[in-house]
């Protein structure tokens, strides 16, 4: 008798993985499209001219048919590498206003960095398989973003 978990007859099965990766980087809330008042009534202390900095932790989860051959997702190994290339190259001990040319222009908000992560991660990624980015800006400040 086959198991009902493998086989031809199996059920396809759907799985979500996460990695999590921490990244330091500053920037400045300031937004282009206020004026120097309003930048300072919006922001606060965070628009500080000279900037401030984050320890954020970053999860990517993807999500996917569970390969009957191989048992997975998809190969963590692979997820690592386009961490590396998509986050901790251009992001990690930077200063995302300066140094992230797409915050040239766009405030530096954790939405926006994960707007940013995802734009670059579903790039990266085989297609569909994207499922969240989940960025602690602190331990009491999160932000996630699912492509919407």
């Amino acid at each position: 008798m086959g198991d009902s978990a493998t086989g031809p007859n199996a059920a396809e099965r759907v799985g979500y993985i996460t990695r999590v990766q921490s990244f330091s980087a500053c920037h400045r809330l300031h937004s282009i499209h206020l004026s120097d008042e309003e930048n300072k009534k919006v922001f606060g202390k965070c628009n500080n001219p000279n900037g401030h900095g984050h320890n954020y932790k970053v999860e990517v989860t993807v999500r996917g048919k569970i390969d009957g051959k191989t048992g997975m997702v998809m190969n963590l190994t692979d997820l690592k590498k386009h961490i590396e290339k998509v986050i901790m190259a251009p992001l990690d001990h930077k200063n995302l206003d300066k140094d992230v040319p797409y915050f040239a222009t766009v405030a530096s908000t954790t939405e926006n960095l994960a707007v940013y992560i995802w734009d670059n991660m579903v790039k990266e990624l085989p297609k569909n398989l994207l499922h969240e980015i989940k960025i602690h800006e602190t331990d009491n400040n999160i932000v996630v973003y699912r492509g919407e």
